[in-house]
């Protein structure tokens, strides 16, 4: 109201110069609620963790790493050996099922499964060493 000494009748009528004011005073208050929900937003990824949620987060990203390390050298095994160890070690099926999803004898298997855990093992210790 402090600009109505401004309006001027020739330009338009009253309730035109109201709505004009009534638009630019709306669009700067969706504008700073764009602003402050923005803020809120970026402010929201970073929230202070306590002592145990950061080794809960460590811990989880390092299993991460160690995953993707196991898939990685699992690539590398003879197709048997793979399907012997993602059967058994990974979905958690018995050497029995894993032998019959694998159309090998139980002795076979296990071989195969000895084999490729060695393999695993070597390879890590390969890379570390």
């Amino acid at each position: 109201m402090t600009s109505f000494a401004g309006f001027d009748p020739a330009k338009g009528t009253a309730r035109g110069w109201l709505f004009a004011i009534a638009r630019r005073v709306y669009a700067r208050h969706c504008e700073q609620d764009t602003h402050q929900r923005d803020a809120a937003r970026r402010e929201a990824g970073r929230r202070v963790l306590d002592t145990d949620q950061i080794t809960e987060l460590v811990a989880k990203i390092d299993a991460e790493r160690a995953g993707r390390e196991l898939v990685a050298r699992l690539a590398h095994l003879p197709r048997l050996e793979r399907g012997a160890v993602e059967l058994v070690d990974l979905a958690g099926l018995t050497p029995k099922e894993a032998a019959a999803a694998l159309a090998i004898s139980p002795g076979a298997l296990r071989i195969r499964l000895f084999r490729a855990r060695n393999r695993l093992r070597n390879t890590k210790e390969n890379d570390d060493g």
